[in-house]
């Protein structure tokens, strides 16, 4: 039962075995959790975040294990840190969750420095979550200097 809950939690509630793209069908949970909290604000958004966060490194690392191939596709509760991630970074609008989505997913697949670093040298679930979550901290970055540069 537990590695059944495991691997449930690790492929984003299933969305991890979608034949296609996986990561990015898994990082559609992240869009959703951040448009249904959005409005609490920041203080609670960097809560979630962390908490998910810390949660996708040690279910990602146990479901690992099970899988028995490191950095499995199946699993994708990274994507959705990561994409939790980069919203903490924009305001929201329609908009927003969109260039957001898409930008987490193109520094995700690009995984420049340190992201490569992180999947590449991290062990287990640190290096699993690490490159997505710096992923996030990228496109975050990159899509807040954007809105105020035009701004």
């Amino acid at each position: 039962m537990k590695d059944k809950l495991i691997k449930f939690l690790a492929t984003g509630l299933g969305a991890g075995y979608v034949p296609l793209m996986p990561g990015t069908v898994g990082s559609l949970w992240g869009v959703l959790i951040y448009y249904c909290f959005h409005s609490r604000g920041p203080l609670f958004l960097i809560p979630v975040a962390l908490l998910m966060t810390l949660g996708a490194i040690f279910v990602s690392s146990k479901a690992e294990i099970l899988f028995g191939e490191k950095d499995c596709q199946k699993i994708v509760i990274d994507e959705v840190a990561g994409q939790l991630v980069a919203y903490l970074f924009i305001p929201y609008t329609v908009g927003s969750l969109v260039v957001g989505f898409l930008f987490f997913r193109f520094f995700d697949a690009i995984k420049i420095f340190p992201a490569n670093w992180a999947q590449n040298k991290l062990p287990r679930g640190w290096g699993i979550v690490g490159d997505d979550i710096m992923a996030g901290i990228q496109a975050g970055i990159v899509f807040f200097i954007a809105f105020h540069w035009r701004t």
